[in-house]
């Protein structure tokens, strides 16, 4: 490919990407305000209108992104234990004896 050829491509992809980061950024950064999670529009809404409000969790895992870690950790050693005993259940054969 000549270089006059590579430059236009490169000049092409610049003038579809920058446009279209700055307007994702520009979303982002103006959005009228933060989303909320399924529990504060849809639970905690419903449970108002029928007179029942929000209580602490029996196990509450805190702020942060603990309970996230745990789900992730969660399905590492569910995928894990998945995979190994698919491949005995797919690619390995019964021995006669068992």
């Amino acid at each position: 490919m000549s270089e006059r050829k590579t430059r236009i491509k490169i000049l092409l992809l610049h003038i579809i990407l920058l446009p279209t980061l700055l307007f994702v950024l520009n979303f982002f950064v103006l959005a009228p305000k933060p989303w909320t999670g399924v529990d504060e529009a849809v639970v905690e809404k419903i449970a108002k209108e029928h007179g029942r409000e929000a209580r602490r969790p029996y196990i509450d895992p805190g702020e942060g992104d603990l309970l996230l870690f745990v789900f992730l950790a969660a399905g590492a050693v569910g995928g894990f234990a998945a995979g190994y005993f698919w491949r005995v259940l797919v690619s390995e054969k019964k021995r006669e004896g068992t």
